[in-house]
């Protein structure tokens, strides 16, 4: 067995990270990263360093199941969601299931969840539950805090920081209790072929296939299909796209934005 073989099957062992689901120049990209970083010069190498040093298997995790995410990422999608996709979804009933699949540290689903609340100011009948998973029970543990720099709220208006946000006595935000009522966050593996839940209204899940192979994609697809409603929504990144397996399974709703409607 070659060195690449070798450490890919202990990150499967180790990890719990199935290589095979992800593109093999994304594996082997990730792990130059972090070969340089560490100075191994091979593969045989950086195994024998990630043995010695227990630690560095976080940093890998890490670059392997990026996650690098904002409030508001691409503000004309969640634009959309408030104005058209979510009156329309409660035109049709009062209380709606959302899935935020790899939702990282948190921001989109506690952006979701803003516009959900400021929603109910206007409607207090309307409700919704979030599910919102990840692989990395890391950066999922930093979404359950719901804690955020000055930074990460950038993008953010005085009001909504004011609405939603708590400010802790270091500098830092905290998201508050009635905006976290509204999510559910679970650990959760895209590639286990079941979905967090079945009759869900609307999925997202955004910038995260682009680095699974094209089997992986359209099985995705098929399992996302199956958990949603009739006439439910699926969005996916600007970056990405339906492969031809699976493209006949929704209707685009708005092709620019990638957002589909399920087709029976």
């Amino acid at each position: 067995m070659d060195g690449f073989a070798s450490l890919k099957r202990f990150i499967e062992h180790t990890l719990a990270i199935r290589c095979s689901n992800y593109k093999e120049d994304y594996i082997r990209r990730r792990l130059l990263s972090r070969m340089r970083s560490t100075g191994t010069e091979s593969y045989e190498d950086y195994l024998a360093y990630l043995r010695s040093n227990p630690g560095e298997l976080e940093n890998l995790r890490n670059a392997l199941t990026i996650n690098v995410t904002e409030f508001f990422r691409d503000t004309d999608v969640y634009d959309s969601m408030k104005k058209d996709l979510l009156p329309a979804l409660f035109n049709q009933r009062k209380r709606l299931r959302i899935w935020c699949a790899g939702c990282s540290t948190g921001e989109e689903p506690y952006s979701l969840a803003m516009i959900l609340a400021d929603m109910r100011l206007q409607n207090p009948e309307i409700s919704a539950q979030i599910f919102a998973t990840d692989i990395d029970t890391v950066v999922l543990a930093k979404a359950q805090e719901g804690v955020y720099t000055p930074k990460a709220m950038v993008k953010l208006s005085e009001t909504q920081i004011r609405r939603h946000f708590t400010r802790l006595p270091e500098g830092n935000y905290q998201v508050k209790p009635n905006l976290k009522e509204l999510i559910r966050f679970r650990p959760h593996d895209l590639m286990s072929g079941a979905p967090v839940s079945r009759w869900l209204d609307l999925i997202i899940c955004r910038n995260v296939t682009i680095y699974f192979n094209e089997q992986q994609k359209n099985e995705l697809v098929k399992m996302f299909h199956g958990a949603l409603v009739s006439g439910g929504f699926y969005i996916m990144g600007k970056t990405e796209y339906l492969g031809r397996q699976v493209e006949d399974l929704f209707t685009a709703h708005n092709s620019l934005q990638k957002i589909y409607v399920k087709k029976e």
